[in-house]
């Protein structure tokens, strides 16, 4: 597989296997992904791997705080805070697909918080990744840890492995640093499922779009 196949082959999947990784894949796709370019080679990326009754418990502590409505202050904001077009309306066509895949209708609340939770189970891949990034470090090493999590992302397809990156679950961070004793000067960015996909699964048949190049992209000659 060449980097352009993985690209085009990877997507964000929401169904997994129940089938372990061995942990030697793990530290490989780490351990090779940690060769993303950071300035002035800060290298600002803290992975946490979180798999077994570790990653049962903490699961259950997210679930039990979104269903009684406990929620946290993200330690940083992800989305923004009024969404504008053309951002809105990409948003809401992802949602769209998403509920058309698994038939959960707009009426249907109970199904569609159940599907939320799944975010909070890392969608029952095998392996939860989380990233951390020290609070002193300014919007430079957000750019570099993007190319650090992109690295994991394709090579994990190279493995035949499947990624979803999680905003969700950079929700509680409160009770993530507390369960897994990480100290609080770490920014909880958000997560990773990772797993095998199961590929039969309706949440996995759908892809989401891509503007055209030239919405986007201008030559200067």
């Amino acid at each position: 597989m060449n980097v352009s196949e993985a690209i085009l082959q990877r997507q964000s999947t929401r169904a997994f296997k129940n089938q372990n990784i061995d942990k030697q894949t793990i530290q490989n796709i780490i351990n090779t992904a940690k060769r993303a370019p950071s300035g002035v080679n800060m290298q600002p990326w803290q992975v946490a791997v979180v798999q077994g009754k570790t990653k049962t418990e903490l699961s259950n502590k997210m679930i039990t705080a979104f269903r009684t409505k406990q929620t946290e202050k993200m330690d940083y904001n992800y989305y923004p805070l009024e969404w504008n077009s053309p951002f809105k309306e990409r948003r809401v066509e992802t949602g769209q697909q998403l509920y058309q895949a698994l038939d959960i209708k707009r009426e249907e609340k109970e199904k569609r918080l159940a599907q939320w939770e799944a975010n909070y189970r890392a969608f029952d891949a095998p392996i939860m990744l989380l990233f951390f990034i020290d609070d002193s470090l300014e919007t430079g090493s957000y750019m570099d840890y993007g190319m650090f999590l992109q690295n994991i992302m394709l090579l994990a397809e190279e493995q035949g492995l499947a990624t979803c990156p999680q905003g969700a679950l950079g929700e509680f961070p409160s009770i993530i640093k507390s369960e897994l004793g990480i100290a609080e000067n770490n920014i909880l960015l958000g997560g990773m499922a990772l797993g095998y996909a199961d590929k039969n699964h309706p949440v996995n048949q759908y892809r989401t779009s891509r503007v055209e190049l030239e919405e986007f992209c201008n030559f200067y000659e």
